[in-house]
C-alpha cells in the first residue's frame, strides 16, 4: 500500500492545480481502503488509489461516470480533473465533485423496506444503460460480474479451516449451488462494490452512490450482496424482487456474499470489526439459505 497523507495531497494539488492552492484539504471520516479520499474546499474531493491494483479505476471513472450521470436519478461522482503521476505519488488520481450525505448505517436509514426499493431502483437504472461498449469483467475489477469460480480455491480453503459454530457442509452446499449456473444473457452494467461504505444517506433515504472503481459489464448478481450484508428478511425479499432476480441469480449472488464474508472473517485479525462483520454475514447467509 502507498502511504497517503494530507501533506502529500497538499503538494499534489499545489503543483498540478495551483488555482486550488488556497482551498483546505482534510481526510474524509471514512476514507476507504482501495482509495483514499480527501475533502478539497467545500465542493470537491481528491481520490487517490492506495495501490497500483486500483489505479486503472481512475481512467475508467473519468471515461464512464459522465456517461452514467444524466441517466441516473441519484448523484454519483462527477469528475472535475485528472491528476498525473509524479515523483511524490506514482499513480494517476482524480478530483471529483463533493456529494452531500453520510455513509449509510442501520441507524441513519429510516426504513429498510424503503431503502431496498431505492437501491434496487438505482441499480435497475444502471443496468438499463447501454453496456455494449462497456468494460468487461475481469482482473481490472476483481472479476465482479464475471465467473465466481475464480474464487473457488480461496473459498474452499477458508471453509476447510473454519472451526467452531460453522457448518462446513452447509457452506459448501451454498457455494457449489452458486457455481452451478452461469449468466447467459447480454452483459449489463454493474457497480461492482455495492456496500454501505459506497452508499450515502440523507434524511433517512439513499441520497448518492460513490466509488465506481470496480464497475464493469457482465453478470449483475455480484451487485446484490446487500441482500445479506445489510437487509433483514423482509427488506431482503423486497430488494431481490425489485431486482427481478430469479433463483439462479439469487444463488450466484449468495455465493458472492458468502465468498466476501468468508475471506473478510478469515483474513482479518480475530475479534476485529472486519472479522466480526464477516462472521455476522455468514450467519445471515446460512440462516436465510436454510429457511428458504
Amino acid at each position: 500500500m502507498i502511504t497517503i497523507t494530507t501533506e502529500l495531497v497538499r503538494r499534489l494539488i499545489d503543483r498540478q492545480f495551483p488555482a486550488w492552492k488556497d482551498l483546505t484539504i482534510k481526510p474524509v471520516e471514512k476514507s476507504g481502503h482501495d482509495n483514499r479520499t480527501y475533502r478539497l474546499g467545500s465542493e470537491m474531493t481528491v481520490r487517490l488509489p492506495s495501490h497500483v491494483s486500483y489505479a486503472s479505476a481512475v481512467e475508467k471513472e473519468l471515461a464512464w461516470l459522465p456517461v452514467f450521470q444524466p441517466r441516473l436519478s441519484l448523484p454519483i461522482p462527477a469528475p472535475v480533473a485528472k491528476g498525473e503521476p509524479s515523483d511524490d505519488y506514482p499513480l494517476p488520481w482524480s478530483v471529483n465533485r463533493w456529494i452531500e450525505g453520510d455513509t449509510v448505517t442501520p441507524a441513519n436509514v429510516r426504513d429498510l423496506n424503503e431503502f431496498a426499493v431505492d437501491l434496487a431502483g438505482f441499480l435497475k437504472e444502471l443496468q438499463a444503460i447501454d453496456a455494449s461498449q462497456g468494460v468487461p469483467a475481469g482482473v481490472q475489477n476483481f472479476h465482479r460480474g464475471g465467473n465466481l469460480a475464480v474464487y473457488d480455491d480461496d473459498t474452499r480453503s477458508v471453509i476447510a479451516k473454519l472451526s467452531g459454530p460453522y457448518d462446513a457442509k452447509l457452506m459448501t452446499e451454498i457455494w457449489e449451488l452458486s457455481l452451478a449456473t452461469t449468466f447467459q444473457a447480454d452483459p449489463l452494467w454493474l457497480h461492482g462494490d455495492v456496500a454501505v461504505g459506497n452508499l450515502l444517506a440523507k434524511d433517512g433515504r439513499l441520497s448518492g452512490v460513490i466509488d465506481f472503481g470496480t464497475m464493469g459489464v457482465g453478470d449483475p448478481s455480484s451487485d446484490l450482496v446487500m441482500a445479506w450484508n445489510f437487509f433483514d428478511d423482509v427488506s431482503r425479499k423486497i430488494f431481490l424482487q425489485r431486482m427481478d432476480a430469479d433463483e439462479d441469480t439469487i444463488d450466484r449472488a449468495r455465493g458472492w456474499a458468502l465468498w466476501k464474508a468468508l475471506i473478510t472473517h478469515a483474513w482479518n485479525e480475530p475479534g476485529s470489526e472486519a472479522a466480526n462483520w464477516g462472521k455476522q454475514v455468514l450467519q445471515v447467509i446460512m440462516q436465510d439459505y436454510s429457511s428458504r
